[in-house]
């Protein structure tokens, strides 16, 4: 369920000038603070989405990284020990073994 930030457009009550509160997505936006009753509006908050940003953090979430080294050739540059660390397009041994990565 979301959360949503909502401010006072007077003044603040114990929960302060913005509070956050969850809501459903089809729940109408509040126009009254659920502890005092004032009026309130909501306010347009950033979201912060964290995305891996190292080969390492990649390979640990389980992702496979191909770089392209030549025409046909591949470095994997998340390999895990066991894998080869270049891919050859005509080579199927040289393919990463997503059956020992991915499980049920």
């Amino acid at each position: 369920m979301p959360v949503y930030e909502y401010e006072h457009c007077t003044e603040p009550c114990e929960w302060g000038k913005a509070f956050e509160i969850r809501q459903e997505i089809r729940e109408e936006p509040l126009s009254r603070c659920p502890n005092c009753g004032r009026d309130v509006r909501k306010i347009l908050s950033r979201v912060n989405i964290n995305t891996p940003k190292t080969n390492t953090e990649l390979r640990d979430l389980g992702f496979t990284k191909l770089v392209r080294r030549d025409d046909g050739v591949y470095e994997n540059v998340t390999a895990r020990p066991g894998e080869s660390r270049t891919m050859t397009r005509d080579n199927p041994q040289s393919v990463p073994r997503l059956d020992r990565i991915l499980k049920d």
